[in-house]
């Protein structure tokens, strides 16, 4: 089973990732700010670096669900600090208002350098990532035996799960009502299927 801190510290970093993306999706339609394309990219990148915590929480500590968050996470800074890049220049334009004096890509780029801080830390502390036979602290054998017991489904599981898949199905909605099944405008101003 998961570790009672690992579990929190999994569920706690899910809340996190959907936190930002209510954030994101309560811009998007309380001040009609439509996400571009490299928005989109961040959303997408946060949405599978969460999906990675979510597998935790639902089938226990794996490397290859802590690389699924890292792979996102990187892919996702990449696309946010592309977006820095382009409107660095003075003159250049920015996309969307700023928040705190920084711009939403900018603080995406903070949030994936910090999830996949996140990653790190939670990859050192995670006992049952321990090679086969290798015993813990405690003395006892941990490894892929250990963790094939099953996660139990409580609270702590299963409601930042379902917060998270609620607004990952939200921002997929509304990606699909800018977009259409078409390329997404570089500079949107209307919802394609609502004209």
């Amino acid at each position: 089973m998961l570790d009672d801190s690992t579990r929190f510290l999994n569920a706690l970093a899910l809340l996190g990732i959907s936190a930002l993306l209510t954030f994101a999706f309560v811009d998007q339609v309380a001040f009609f700010d439509l996400p571009c394309p490299l928005c989109i990219l961040q959303r997408l990148g946060f949405a599978v670096a969460g999906f990675g915590f979510a597998l935790n929480l639902l089938w226990g500590s794996y490397a290859s669900h802590y690389s699924l968050t890292i792979v996102a996470s990187i892919a996702g800074a990449t696309a946010a600090a592309r977006q820095a890049l382009l409107h660095i220049v003075p003159g250049s334009g920015t996309y969307g208002q700023p928040l705190f004096g920084l711009h939403f890509y900018t603080w995406a780029f903070i949030a994936f350098v910090m999830i996949l801080i996140w990653c790190a830390l939670l990859l050192a502390i995670d006992r049952r990532l321990l090679p086969q036979g290798e015993a813990s602290p405690g003395g006892e054998e941990l490894g892929p035996t250990a963790r094939s017991v099953a996660v139990p489904r409580t609270m702590i599981t299963l409601f930042p799960i379902a917060v998270f898949g609620l607004l990952v199905g939200l921002n997929a909605l509304s990606t699909l009502l800018e977009c259409s099944i078409g390329i997404c405008p570089t500079d949107p101003s209307h919802y394609e299927l609502l004209r």
